[in-house]
């Protein structure tokens, strides 16, 4: 991770059950929310090195679920999924959070809301686990470490993605 982006990532306790992680991404909020509700563009970023996607199910819609696994380069495979409780495109996704061999009791509610701040966007993710042991035992987990590498993707396939749209456009 860049000096820049440890400067626009935050993770830190919330109140008695949640996670609070914040980071800023120099695109428009449109872009950011597609690439979290996009197959195509979660492929692209969603996944730490040495591990792809494998599977990227998304019904984007309240009451339809979602449904990653993860495969790494040794075999090891990863799932988790979800159901969709609330969505405002492009400004905030609701959905419940599940892994299928749970590193933390019981099942947690993730909120991310995208604010646009003159060309560039805040994401807020605040995790809500179902108690103050899973929060912390979350906390102490390597899961900071996931979250800055994908979040480093994400930047980075953001800023190839502009670029190449530019050069698109260009005359």
């Amino acid at each position: 991770m860049t000096a820049r982006n440890r400067e626009t990532l935050s993770i830190a306790a919330a109140g008695e059950r949640d996670v609070l992680i914040t980071r800023r991404f120099d695109a428009p909020r449109r872009l950011v929310y597609d690439a979290h509700t996009k197959p195509e563009l979660l492929r692209r970023w969603l996944c730490p090195p040495g591990w792809r996607l494998a599977v990227c199910e998304i019904d984007l819609r309240v009451g339809g679920s979602y449904r990653y696994v993860w495969q790494s380069d040794d075999g090891t495979s990863m799932g988790s999924g979800g159901v969709y409780q609330e969505i405002v495109a492009p400004e905030k996704i609701v959905a419940s959070e599940k892994f299928d061999d749970a590193w933390y009791p019981g099942e947690a509610v993730t909120t991310h809301t995208f604010e646009e701040r003159g060309g560039w966007t805040l994401l807020s993710l605040r995790i809500r686990y179902e108690s103050e042991a899973a929060r912390d035992g979350v906390i102490r987990s390597p899961m900071a470490s996931g979250v800055a590498a994908g979040y480093d993707q994400l930047e980075e396939m953001l800023a190839t993605d502009a670029a190449a749209n530019a050069n698109v456009s260009a005359p």
